[in-house]
């Protein structure tokens, strides 16, 4: 089975204050509901190459995980993925500036879930 979620949000906040605060690791447990926690496996800052561990809920379960970032344009788009635990996916968020200074941050989410079970 192939999951495959995308979100869509408008924020009242320019676009380089939402990319900066979302794309920084330090931040998810913030924003993101279901991040428990966040450790840094390697240096900061973010980067091509950047792996950073997360501890989530998902589905009531307790899922840890790594993630790499794979692709990395600030202010713009980044993409980080995880082959490893029992849902390896990959995660992109996009972000574009609009009039007045808003922003446009999509999320998607999208994996094959293998060995989780309820």
């Amino acid at each position: 089975m192939l999951v495959d979620i995308a979100s869509e949000i408008v924020i009242d906040r320019p676009s380089a204050e939402v990319s900066s605060f979302a794309a920084d690791p330090n931040n998810a447990a913030a924003w993101y509901v279901n991040i428990k926690s966040v450790e840094w496996k390697s240096d900061p800052p973010l980067r091509v190459g950047t792996k950073v561990a997360f501890v989530a809920n998902f589905l009531g379960k307790r899922i840890a995980y790594t993630y790499e970032a794979t692709e990395f344009e600030a202010g713009k788009r980044l993409v980080m993925r995880t082959a490893e635990g029992p849902f390896p996916m990959e995660t992109s968020y996009s972000w574009e500036a609009l009039p007045q200074g808003r922003t446009r941050m999509q999320l998607r989410n999208r994996g094959k879930p293998a060995g989780f079970s309820m």
